[in-house]
């Protein structure tokens, strides 16, 4: 009888996952509450350097005149792509870290105000919709602060990982062009981005309560 080839699930998994396209499983037992912070590892370097970067590229953009500068948007960019690289990295280094964990959301929220406040400066944008996307900012990494102090993880949505690439695209090309795309952009990804804060909330509010029905 001939051998069975194995399948090949796994092996696509494998590679879903190390992309990033498979989120599903516990996260990372190094990025839960309680363990080591190890801040020095390649992945956190890379979150350094885009937190470093963030005075930059305001710079770069305040001093443009009318807020659209291709430097400044391509500084915007490598700022927004390195969310993607440093989890790359992580996953294909295995160097997960406490510290990243708590990095890495902080670098993104703080990108996407820096790139709503050129846009809003300079009228790029509709300003309604960049005062509720900051807004919602804001209310998302509260909820992460509080998710922090009771030891919780606040899982990521696809509303919300869907809503990144609206809003960072119409950002990147306000601060290129004039087009009314960019804000049918990013009003559609900020309506996606307040759905996926409705789901944190909720999510955190039925872990709040199920942690209270255990410690009873």
């Amino acid at each position: 009888m001939a051998p069975t080839a194995p399948p090949k699930a796994p092996k696509r998994r494998g590679r879903r996952r190390l992309f990033g396209l498979d989120r599903s499983g516990p996260a990372p037992r190094q990025t839960r509450p309680g363990e080591p912070l190890r801040p020095w590892t390649l992945p956190n370097m890379i979150g350094y350097a885009r937190l470093a970067a963030l005075p930059v590229f305001l710079y770069l953009a305040f001093n443009s005149g009318d807020g659209r500068d291709p430097y400044a948007a391509a500084l915007f960019w490598l700022i927004t792509a390195g969310d993607y690289l440093d989890g790359f990295v992580a996953r294909t280094t295995g160097q997960y870290s406490r510290m990243g964990a708590l990095l890495d959301p902080v670098v993104d929220r703080l990108a996407i105000l820096s790139g709503a406040v050129v846009c809003w400066h300079f009228e790029l944008l509709p300003r309604w919709a960049l005062l509720l996307l900051a807004a919602r900012e804001v209310v998302t990494l509260l909820l992460a602060q509080a998710a922090v102090r009771r030891g919780l993880e606040l899982e990521v949505n696809w509303y919300g990982r869907i809503a990144v690439f609206p809003i960072m695209a119409s950002l990147f090309f306000a601060m290129l062009s004039d087009s009314p795309i960019w804000s049918v952009m990013l009003v559609a990804g900020v309506a996606l981005a307040v759905l996926a804060t409705i789901a944190y909330a909720r999510s955190g509010l039925r872990a709040v309560r199920e942690q209270g029905g255990a410690a009873t």
